[in-house]
């Protein structure tokens, strides 16, 4: 299976005439690029239509991201849609014209110094608990 466009003429599974959904072509914006896609198709099946894996990278290494689980579990195809943080890429149907922007978070600062976090011997314990 190629994660790459089919075009509509050469599928053949679709019906003639595009079949359910109209199967007629969009054409949205990533990161100020133009790319097709086909009516009904998520946002992340016209990224990777369109030979794209990965369009978000983790806050801490850096590391790429794309689509994991395709189900809307894990967050890991994030993007921004129209102004709109935290669209699940695999769970948004793409609409003639959305304009997409890839999405990095920076990891918060954790302020560090006394009483700022609380230690071993500062945290509260459970009721019997022998470290009391």
């Amino acid at each position: 299976m190629s994660p790459f466009l089919l075009p509509a003429s050469s599928d053949p599974i679709r019906p003639a005439g595009g079949g359910a959904g109209g199967g007629g072509g969009i054409r949205i914006e990533v990161d100020g690029l133009a790319v097709d896609g086909l009516a009904g198709q998520t946002i992340a099946g016209v990224l990777l239509g369109s030979g794209t894996l990965a369009w978000r990278t983790t806050s801490k290494n850096a590391r790429p991201r794309g689509v994991f689980c395709g189900i809307g579990v894990c967050y890991d195809c994030l993007v921004v849609v129209n102004g709109q943080r935290d669209v699940r890429a695999c769970q948004r149907r793409a609409a003639d014209g959305d304009a997409v922007s890839t999405q990095y978070d920076v990891l918060p600062v954790v302020a560090e110094g006394p009483g700022d976090a609380p230690t071993a011997t500062s945290a509260p314990h459970a009721e019997g608990d022998a470290r009391a």
